[in-house]
């Protein structure tokens, strides 16, 4: 899965949000409740959205909704909910915090997320393709 610096957010529901590219009823097909997104929006710092936003059927604009470090944990919050085996992030945590940013990759991790991020420093980029 690919977490760009500036995830996709639809106009929609909190819930489909946090569920894309699923819809509803993928999630209900795959056994997840409202209490897995809680539980999973929690994981990514995001558990407050619910409350603040007025539920998961609430339906905004969420571009204009969300600051940047909630986008970028919201697209945390879809690697927490499809569970890939690997993920490439593409500066997609450079808006948060770097503490948050360490407790976010240690929960993926947990996950059993495989974390990659590319770099286009000179010397790591010659290493990864083996020249020197």
């Amino acid at each position: 899965m690919f977490l760009p610096q500036r995830p996709y957010l639809s106009i929609g529901t909190l819930r489909d949000q946090v569920i894309y590219p699923d819809g509803e009823l993928n999630m209900r097909e795959k056994r997840k409740s409202e209490m897995d997104l809680k539980r999973v929006l929690d994981d990514a710092r995001l558990g407050y959205l619910p409350d603040r936003e007025g539920g998961w059927d609430t339906r905004k604009e969420w571009k204009d909704v969300l600051s940047g470090g909630e986008k970028q944990r919201m697209g945390v919050a879809r690697l927490l909910y499809h569970e890939p085996q690997y993920a490439i992030i593409d500066e997609g945590t450079s808006a948060v915090s770097s503490d948050v940013e360490g407790l976010l990759y240690e929960t993926c991790k947990e996950r059993g997320i495989s974390m990659h991020t590319p770099t286009f420093n000179f010397l790591p980029t010659k290493l990864i393709w083996g020249r020197l």
